[in-house]
């Protein structure tokens, strides 16, 4: 089962595990405190930025730290590192993408046969607005690969994995609501219900006739798509084609 569809607190419960794991480990081979908490408060750091909702995120990345103030195993460490949690929650998760999608990875066989139904021509632009850690432009790229592959993603630290991940995209760190979306002939999200309506205005206001907005999984109510895509159980994919029409 996936580490997001885990019920409620496990994956709070397993993240705790990892970091404290990883603290004993590098203790017991003769760490300092120090050099061992900042490496288990960044490898607990990935598995926080998938909680469904802020609180659940900030109560996986600070329950370690809190823990093990409690424990009294915290000796030595100074005033200052109980910032890093929240300076690591800012870089995975900045304020302004809270309404945003958390970390879902696009399913490896999800876009299977997205080219068929959306053929684009050689050198086309496609971009994946919100590409995480890049699952979906690794799909993106297996159906178009003549294709210009771009990523958008506001944490930084993500797009930095992300460009190291997928060396043929072109990845950088954009608010995706704030860029450009006119130039690319298939924009492709991975976000929430409550985004796409924001979604299919911007895509009425900038995509040019004939590009593709392809959504996995939510469907844009009120919205007729031009086809629809479902090689995996429960993950639909939805393909709407501007001018946009409801």
């Amino acid at each position: 089962m996936p580490f997001t569809m885990l019920i409620w607190p496990l994956p709070a419960l397993l993240t705790w595990a990892l970091a404290w794991a990883v603290f004993l480990g590098l203790r017991a081979a003769g760490l300092g405190a120090v050099a061992a908490f900042v490496p288990a408060l960044l490898v607990s750091g990935l598995p926080a930025w998938t909680g469904r909702t802020p609180w659940r995120r900030v109560f996986m990345l600070g329950g370690f730290p809190l823990s093990l103030l409690a424990s009294g195993a915290a000796g030595g460490l100074p005033g200052w590192v109980w910032l890093l949690p929240l300076a690591l929650l800012l870089a995975l998760y900045p304020l302004n993408t809270w309404r945003d999608a958390p970390l879902f990875p696009t399913p490896a066989a999800a876009l299977k046969g997205l080219a068929q139904k959306a053929p684009l021509p050689e050198g086309a632009q496609v971009v994946d607005a919100g590409c995480g850690l890049g699952a979906g432009l690794i799909a993106l790229h297996s159906e178009y690969p003549l294709a210009r592959i771009f990523g958008l993603e506001w944490s930084w630290p993500l797009t930095l994995l992300c460009a190291l991940r997928c060396r043929f995209a072109r990845v950088r760190r954009a608010d995706i609501w704030a860029a450009d979306w006119s130039g690319f002939d298939m924009v492709y999200l991975f976000q929430r219900p409550e985004s796409m309506a924001r979604a299919m205005e911007k895509a009425t206001a900038e995509l040019q006739p004939g590009a593709w907005l392809v959504s996995l999984e939510f469907d844009a109510v009120g919205w007729k798509p031009k086809a629809r895509l479902e090689t995996v159980a429960g993950k639909p994919v939805w393909l709407y084609q501007a001018p946009l029409q409801h």
